[in-house]
């Protein structure tokens, strides 16, 4: 199965999915300030949500040492002319394979734009180095990248922005690209050719034509050969960073209605309700608020009027459960060695996700899958990556932070590093540390004016 992939998985849920489907809706379970009422888990806490996470002495020394690793990544898998950045890259960087050799995710991209920021912050890259590499990254998609009415393709060549796989011109991961564009507009405001390369990018893009004719619902996307793809983005996923986008274009915009127009379905476990695609991936709650930041708002406009932040809490509170409760079939889970999200597998890649109980699933750990979930949860987030570290040691953790994925009930081991996996988990860290990423994206009015005509307000009585 290749990565063009499993998004279209997320709209059908499994027959074999084993657990209750709640058919209440959420407004039921409200509370005045928007947070569900519902009881935590025997052993779970609440963190506050209005503060950064208050890491120890020790925590946040290992939070740096994985971020900054990670960051390496972003640092050497980036062209120098194009800022491609590569989709996948062996743990020890050695040679991949001729298929992948080269191949650029423009989702990797975006994320590796606001690494940028990070390490221009942080001091592990000089500042003037961080702008060049983002100036010349705004240039080739500029002026020299592929594109049809101002969207992009999934997969480019890394040194010639070539199409490769014979990918679609996806939304979603020109939206993600944009997220990274976006925040380097925020970051670096007082540099005016990245603003001015920057604004010119999102003005160009067409949202409008990528409704194909529906009033409401963005398509997946559109190839050459044969036009626009037939799915939609029609469920609540991390699609809300690409409506966001769409919505508050200077340019294009769609209409607000488009937001209540995503099917929204609750659904509970381990004590926690949440709205989700049953069985998603657990990124589809982390992709949009690496940069949207969501705290303390919530809708006051529909019948279901949800907190998005303390939904992804929910959701990912409710994961970690799920993963103690295959201990008694793959004894590798525990406590604090948790995660299922889309990754590499002992039999390829592999969009799994839960609860419920995806049928592929074989006890593999994805790292990332905690790693994103440090904005939201650092308190059950930090002792999982560094019980992994520990226990695990140079088996999961190198050159670049943690390897895609690994099986501590079978001894697998993954010899790569995915892009966008290493991405949230940088992004993550750093909002659960400072908030940067969540303020430099937010600086874009754009955002704001989105979230204001879609509904989202700030919850004053947190």
């Amino acid at each position: 199965m290749t990565r063009t992939r499993f998004r279209k998985l997320l709209r059908t849920p499994r027959a074999s999915r084993r657990l209750i489907l709640v058919p209440l809706l959420i407004s039921l379970l409200l509370s005045g300030n928007g947070t569900a009422r519902i009881a935590p888990h025997a052993t779970e806490t609440r963190t506050p949500l209005s503060a950064q996470a208050r890491l120890s002495a020790a925590d946040d020394a290992f939070v740096e040492d994985l971020s900054e690793h990670t960051f390496r990544y972003f640092s050497e898998q980036a062209d120098p002319q194009t800022g491609l950045v590569r989709d996948r890259a062996r743990t020890d960087n050695s040679a991949m394979d001729e298929n992948h050799r080269d191949v650029a995710s423009i989702a990797a991209t975006g994320f590796g734009l606001t690494a940028l920021c990070i390490a221009t912050e942080r001091n592990w890259i000089d500042a003037d180095e961080a702008r060049n590499r983002v100036r010349r990254t705004l240039r080739f998609f500029a002026f020299r990248a592929s594109q049809q009415r101002g969207w992009f393709y999934h997969w480019m060549d890394a040194r010639t922005g070539a199409r490769r796989w014979n990918s679609e011109v996806s939304s979603i991961d020109t939206a993600l690209l944009l997220g990274g564009i976006l925040t380097a507009r925020g970051r670096f405001s007082r540099d005016r050719e990245i603003v001015r390369l920057a604004t010119l990018i999102y003005e160009r893009i067409d949202f409008q034509w990528m409704l194909n004719k529906h009033p409401l619902l963005l398509a997946h996307g559109w190839r050459p050969e044969t036009g626009f793809l037939k799915p939609r983005w029609d469920t609540y996923s991390e699609d809300t960073i690409l409506y966001l986008l769409a919505i508050g274009s200077p340019s294009h915009p769609i209409s607000p209605r488009s937001w209540r127009a995503l099917k929204r379905t609750a659904y509970s476990y381990g004590g926690y309700t949440y709205v989700t695609a049953p069985g998603v991936p657990l990124f589809m709650h982390q992709y949009a608020h690496a940069w949207v930041d969501y705290r303390n708002r919530r809708e006051t406009t529909g019948k279901v009027q949800t907190d998005y932040f303390i939904n992804s809490i929910h959701a990912t509170r409710a994961h970690r459960i799920f993963c103690i409760d295959l201990a008694s079939e793959f004894p590798g889970y525990g406590a604090n060695v948790w995660g299922i999200t889309a990754s590499d597998s002992i039999n390829g890649y592999v969009a799994w996700g839960g609860p419920p109980r995806d049928p592929a699933i074989d006890g593999t750990v994805v790292p990332c899958a905690a790693g994103g979930s440090l904005m939201f949860t650092p308190d059950i987030a930090v002792p999982a990556l560094r019980e992994m570290r520990e226990r695990f040691g140079a088996r999961v953790y190198g050159r670049y932070g943690f390897v895609d994925a690994f099986n501590p009930t079978s001894g697998w081991t993954d010899t790569d590093v995915i892009g966008i996996d290493a991405g949230i988990t940088l992004l993550s860290a750093e909002n659960a540390r400072t908030g940067n990423v969540w303020r430099w994206f937010m600086r874009n009015r754009e955002i704001n004016k989105a979230m204001r005509l879609v509904g989202l307000r700030r919850n004053t009585s947190s």
